[in-house]
């Protein structure tokens, strides 16, 4: 077969819902489109760890310190469960880092936003991780099988941790006037960072269309985001909370809500390294993968260990 009639092969398989696996081939464009997405992923569990865990000692109570731990664990996890999906395309996990290190690949905007108080960690729950699953729930059937496999746990995992923010807020915003105040305060500042995590427009995007055309996305960027909105607005309204956009109102035509303009100059900017924590972000991630060196020469010096032993006895 030619190129073009394994191209469209591919994509027959693409439309009758087959999964693509590791050894199938693919266009050299899926590859990389899907190195993109997924290492972006990745990255994004394992910087977002960082605003979350800078809390985990100053936590109110035992009992959410407790929760906070096991989040940031389980964020660590995904971003495992990522990279090893990545690995399947042919890509090395150094070579990702080390292209999250030099710039080359991104990460969520809205982990370059600092936590000022414990209301923050509320409101990445509710907002932030609300917006992921919005986005990773449709990603359970997106059409690489390793990537999809990796979203089913990581969702299950990703709801019990917007439950454990919208918690935080519901209990901020019946408690005292400082508390809902500093409840409302977090709401304002993570509000328009968390319509930017479904990236730019549909027709400002360099991927979307063809990322739907083989079903790596199965909903578009805007599609996302307004099904985000809707949700959010009532969940706002339970606990008396507003969401900080004078042009939010229903729109009956449309059944959907409408909404105001995002600062998209704000969003190339924290995406280019000119976020509030940007440079922080990353710094730390470099310093923490260079002290943790001496932890991967020696597991891999014990696997090789391992493995002689194994040719020795056969």
């Amino acid at each position: 077969m030619d190129e073009s009639d394994l191209n469209d092969a591919f994509q027959a398989r693409i439309d009758a819902e087959e999964k693509i696996e590791p050894g199938d081939w693919m266009p050299a464009r899926y590859r990389q489109q899907l190195i993109r997405q997924i290492s972006q992923h990745a990255h994004s569990e394992i910087i977002g760890m960082q605003p979350e865990g800078n809390w985990i000692t100053r936590a109110p109570t035992l009992n959410r310190k407790c929760i906070l731990l096991a989040k940031v664990q389980d964020e660590g996890g995904h971003g495992l469960y990522l990279y090893s999906s990545a690995e399947t395309l042919g890509i090395s996990r150094d070579e990702m880092v080390a292209a999250l290190h030099t710039g080359a690949a991104k990460y969520a905007s809205i982990f370059n936003y600092p936590t000022l108080t414990w209301a923050d960690v509320g409101a990445i729950g509710w907002l932030v991780d609300g917006a992921a699953i919005v986005n990773q729930v449709s990603l359970q059937r997106t059409s690489y099988g390793p990537y999809a496999r990796a979203m089913v746990r990581i969702c299950k995992e990703e709801s019990f941790h917007q439950r454990q923010g919208y918690h935080i807020m519901m209990v901020l915003a019946a408690g005292s006037v400082e508390q809902k105040q500093m409840a409302q305060d977090a709401v304002n500042r993570f509000w328009w960072p968390s319509l930017m995590m479904f990236g730019p427009h549909d027709a400002d995007s360099a991927h979307s269309a063809q990322n739907m055309v083989w079903k790596i996305k199965r909903q578009t960027n805007d599609e996302l985001r307004q099904k985000f909105v809707d949700q959010t607005v009532q969940q706002a309204e339970a606990i008396g909370l507003t969401l900080p956009d004078p042009d939010l109102k229903w729109n009956e035509a449309r059944g959907r809500y409408d909404f105001g303009e995002i600062d998209w100059d704000e969003f190339q900017r924290s995406m280019t390294g000119g976020g509030p924590c940007s440079r922080q972000r990353l710094a730390h991630h470099r310093e923490a993968h260079a002290e943790g060196e001496w932890v991967r020469e020696a597991s891999q010096a014990w696997a090789k260990k391992q493995k002689q032993r194994k040719e020795a006895v056969s």
